[in-house]
């Protein structure tokens, strides 16, 4: 008999629901006799010891369902050794719950700071095998997260609904993407949908770069401009202030985000009409794509299989088109950015797309 808890942590995305679905369904077509505690939105069901008992039934018809069948929350790492609302220890809750359930191991499907978290639990003696979701493919140590395929489809269709109405009114558009510190999901919707201007954190804009490819665009005839802006977009000025300087200065903005601000910019150095598109929260919505079903169904198969065999403090992660063990320890606290100088990057360039850092 094996005594399984899972949780969905931090925000939701597409296939959550398939990679559950792929661990149980592995486990059971193993023969293996099961227990399963589904803990409700994230680590704060494994503090207050919120659970649902659930059966193969509950994984039955969820594949292709986007969300998660368990909830999610945030319980950001940086508070974790904080006392709760209750004035309890959030750690020792945790691991009351999971020595009380009599848990072989715990299930944690989640992003950066949700493997901080996991990763504190298996220091802490807890067995702990972990997946690898977010839309913004920001993960260390795999190639590919799922949720990432399905918002770069969805980001990509809302830019390409927007050429046809840039086109027909001459306008300068800009669509701001989802990424507050990398710009994978940028980047890659911004090349399929053929964005002319994408920014992205890793590599600071200037203005003078932004306005010289648009006019450079005006010059060979283009009556459109379609900038692909990630949400954590930075200028070169500010990229030098410190963080808290930074922080500082975002609270005193008068525009929603960067992305207003640039098309402020824009409008008043080139007289051009400018029109800010932000699909936000539509990005980590609605059903998976094909290929993220099956890589999340790949990796909770591969989760079951590490159950089985005993082999805990994993995170299940994909390289050089192999689904691999990764130590969680090697995992927690490291970012996955963009190489400014990366091979996709000089291959944009190439392409004449303009990530607002040309020397003009």
């Amino acid at each position: 008999m094996k005594r399984i808890g899972m949780l969905t942590s931090g925000g939701d995305c597409q296939a959550l629901n398939a990679a559950m679905r792929g661990v149980v369904k592995s486990l059971y077509n193993s023969g293996e006799e099961l227990e399963i505690f589904g803990f409700l939105s994230g680590y704060k069901g494994l503090i207050n010891s919120d659970f649902r008992m659930l059966t193969g039934a509950d994984f039955t018809g969820i594949l292709t369902k986007g969300g998660t069948i368990l909830g999610s929350s945030r319980v950001p790492f940086k508070t974790i050794d904080e006392p709760d609302e209750k004035g309890r220890n959030k750690i020792e809750c945790m691991k009351h719950t999971y020595y009380k359930l009599g848990l072989d191991c715990l299930v944690v499907l989640g992003g950066n700071g949700s493997h901080k978290t996991a990763n504190r639990l298996r220091t802490e003696g807890l067995n702990v095998i972990t997946l690898p979701k977010t839309i913004d493919n920001d993960l260390w140590g795999t190639d590919m997260t799922f949720g990432f395929q399905s918002a770069v489809d969805i980001a990509t269709d809302v830019i390409d609904c927007i050429h046809t109405t840039a086109d027909s009114h001459g306008r300068v558009f800009i669509v701001e993407i989802m990424g507050h510190k990398t710009g994978w999901l940028t980047l890659n919707a911004g090349m399929a949908s053929g964005a002319d201007i994408i920014l992205i954190p890793e590599i600071p804009y200037n203005m003078k770069s932004i306005i010289s490819a648009i006019k450079k665009r005006e010059a060979r005839g283009s009556k459109f401009t379609i900038l692909a802006v990630a949400e954590g977009a930075i200028s070169d000025e500010d990229s030098k202030l410190s963080k808290k300087e930074y922080q500082k200065k975002l609270e005193k903005l008068k525009t929603p985000s960067v992305s207003y601000e640039v098309a402020q910019a824009i409008s008043e150095q080139t007289g051009l009409e400018v029109r800010v598109t932000v699909p936000g929260h539509m990005q980590r919505g609605g059903s998976p794509c094909p290929y993220d079903r099956v890589f999340a169904s790949r990796l909770g198969a591969e989760a079951g299989k590490l159950i089985l065999k005993g082999e805990y403090g994993f995170m299940v992660g994909y390289k050089d088109r192999e689904i691999v063990k990764v130590p969680l320890k090697d995992v927690a606290g490291k970012l996955k950015t963009v190489a400014p100088d990366a091979t996709i990057i000089k291959e944009a360039r190439m392409l004449g797309i303009s990530f607002g850092d040309e020397q003009v």
